[in-house]
Formats: C-alpha cells, structure tokens, sequence
C-alpha cells in the first residue's frame, strides 16, 4: 500500500466500496475476536449493507469519513453526535499503516467542533490496543448489540480527568461534567 493516505468526508456514492471494506475488514481482521463463530459473525454483518451505509452517510446526525490510498478505501471512521465512535475500520493490508490513526484525528477534530468533550466506543478485544495508544481508557468488558463482549472505550477531548503515570485506572471518571 502506497503510504499516501487522503482522509475526505463520506458521500452515499461511497457506500457499497465501504460497505465491502466494513465485511471483510470485520470477517479477516477481526477473526480472532469472533472465531469464525456463524452466529456471532452472521449478527455483525447483518446490517452491513450498502443501503444501511449509505443511510448512515447521508445522516445529518452522523459525520463519516473514508480514508483513500491510490484511489481504493482503505478505512472508514463514523461519529455520531451523541459522541459516539460507531464505525472505525481499516482493510487488513492497510493496518499499522497510519490509516486509523488520520481517521481516529479527525473524528476526534469534528467532535471538538461540535463540542463534544467526551467520546466512547465499543470496540472488540482485538482492536482495544489501538484506541488505547490514542488515549482512550479501557472501562471493561461488555456484551455488545451483536453477542460479542467488547471492551467499552472512552476518552476526553478537553484533557480534564488525564491519569497520572502510574495511577490505576478505574471504571469511570469521577470528574465533574
């Protein structure tokens, strides 16, 4: 992969070539956190269809973005304005390559510009490493709407609340909102 990388935002246009990236980087990236479990990967695909992200796209209530190396999607990234990291994916041949880490700043620069002081996501055990290199502290384990147990992230944008080195973490922030 090319290490130019164009972060842009999402267009319904763009749905099914990121509808294809969302299956496959869930079905080889993520296959050990569902284990080629039908069940499991059945529920987490479901609705993952070009309508559905097309949909999610045109929302006014949501701002996506796609990553794109040498005219291909690489990575997706959604945030919703209830703070919420819905969507960030990369394909498996662009990982560790910049791709999450452009996508993750730019979501984050968005939900500064709406305010939003505080984001959280959910995010499978496999991917948790990720957000907590870019500051997201780990709550714990819990079961997400597709019956895998995902670790529930979150982070403040304003600084407030950072843990000083070597303090335990605990399970949520005792700062004042």
């Amino acid at each position: 992969m090319s290490t130019r990388i164009d972060i842009r935002k999402a267009v319904p246009e763009d749905a099914p070539a990121a509808c294809a990236l969302l299956r496959r980087s869930i079905e080889e990236g993520c296959r050990d956190d569902h284990r080629d479990q039908p069940a499991v990967l059945g529920l987490w695909l479901g609705n993952k269809t070009p309508a559905n992200v097309s949909a999610w796209f045109a929302s006014p209530s949501n701002f996506a973005l796609v990553a794109q190396s040498e005219g291909q999607l690489v990575g997706l990234c959604l945030l919703t304005q209830a703070g919420k990291v819905a969507l960030c994916y990369v394909l498996p041949e662009a990982l560790r390559c910049g791709v999450g880490r452009a996508l993750l700043a730019a979501v984050e620069e968005q939900a500064r510009a709406w305010n939003i002081s505080k984001l959280h996501l959910h995010s499978p055990a496999g991917a948790s490493a990720f957000f907590e290199r870019h500051g997201y502290l780990n709550a714990g384990k819990e079961q997400s709407c597709f019956g895998l147990e995902c670790d529930l992230l979150w982070k403040r944008l304003d600084g407030a609340c950072v843990l000083p080195q070597g303090a335990a973490r605990r399970r949520f922030c005792n700062c004042s909102e």
